[in-house]
């Protein structure tokens, strides 16, 4: 994690188009998006100076943003031009990329018609999003009061800034209580996710992860059940009620940030760090290098 305040941090970041100072990249205080939540956002990591599945991540980012009503105007191949000109830039080969596109100060009111779309691209060194020395053994989750949302009330398939609101007030109410991080659930009561990472559990040897119809579909979390496919492993999708959790041996999280973290704890139900998360977790270490060497 960066040391200094991010608008303090030295190098350069991508917006518009142009590369300028990191701390010259600002946005006026009467930005649409900044008053009304209406900004999407991408995390990619690099490894080894190449970055990993950079097409998966800017295609998203523009599907976030045709969700919640525009359209950014750099193509996908220009944003990714501009991760892997920034990361040579910023002379980071292991790094965190953080794409985002906002609508802008040309209008202020509840309606965003006819206010500019803008788009950046910064980079940061950001080793591991939990605590090194705790990861391994299992961090500790929470259960969080805020509910992941009926997608019929919001746009739950985007990666939009909006619906993060929630996931920051749990996630810091969890860590003043101690805890890494939170499970969240959905509005029916069902296990969902973490605020900022996808869920998988182990019974028997066989994966259990929920049914992604009212948050994100990671896409560490698509390349996590092809691993566990590859190893012969059983993958089920489905609604898991939070009571199961009891009958779970085995817990972690998946994401950009988070990659492969185990868990040994959710509230009352505990976990082992076992063989199939820790396989899990070398085989998508293995992965991530593997594809930057194809890739590259």
């Amino acid at each position: 994690m960066a040391s200094l305040p991010f608008d303090r941090l030295d190098g350069s970041i991508w917006l518009d188009g142009e590369f300028v100072q990191a701390r010259d990249a600002k946005i006026h205080v009467l930005t649409h998006s900044l008053h009304y939540g209406g900004a999407v956002f991408e995390g990619i990591r690099a490894y080894d100076g190449n970055i990993f599945k950079l097409t998966e991540h800017v295609v998203r980012l523009h599907e976030s943003a045709r969700i919640i009503g525009f359209e950014i105007p750099f193509g996908v191949r220009e944003i990714e031009d501009a991760c892997r000109a920034l990361l040579e830039k910023q002379k980071m080969p292991n790094a965190y990329l953080r794409p985002a596109a906002w609508r802008g100060s040309e209008v202020m009111g509840v309606s965003a018609r006819n206010s500019g779309i803008h788009c950046a691209v910064a980079a940061w060194e950001w080793p591991s999003y939990f605590d090194p020395s705790k990861k391994l053994s299992g961090i500790r989750l929470d259960i969080a009061e805020y509910r992941r949302p009926d997608p019929k009330t919001a746009p739950s398939k985007s990666k939009a800034a909006g619906l993060y609101m929630i996931c920051t007030l749990s996630k810091d109410a969890a860590l003043g209580k101690g805890y890494a991080d939170a499970l969240m659930l959905d509005w029916r009561g069902r296990v969902a996710e973490a605020t900022g990472a996808n869920i998988f559990f182990v019974k028997s040897g066989v994966l259990h992860t929920p049914t992604a119809d009212c948050f994100l579909d990671g896409i560490t979390r698509r390349t996590v059940m092809q691993l566990a496919k590859l190893r012969g492993l059983e993958v089920v999708e489905r609604a898991i009620e939070p009571i199961e959790m009891d009958a779970f041996e085995e817990c972690f999280l998946t994401g950009t940030a988070a990659e492969v973290t185990p868990v040994s704890e959710i509230g009352p139900y505990r976990f082992a760090v076992g063989e199939v998360t820790n396989s899990l977790v070398s085989d998508y270490q293995s992965e991530c290098f593997r594809r930057n060497r194809k890739e590259a």
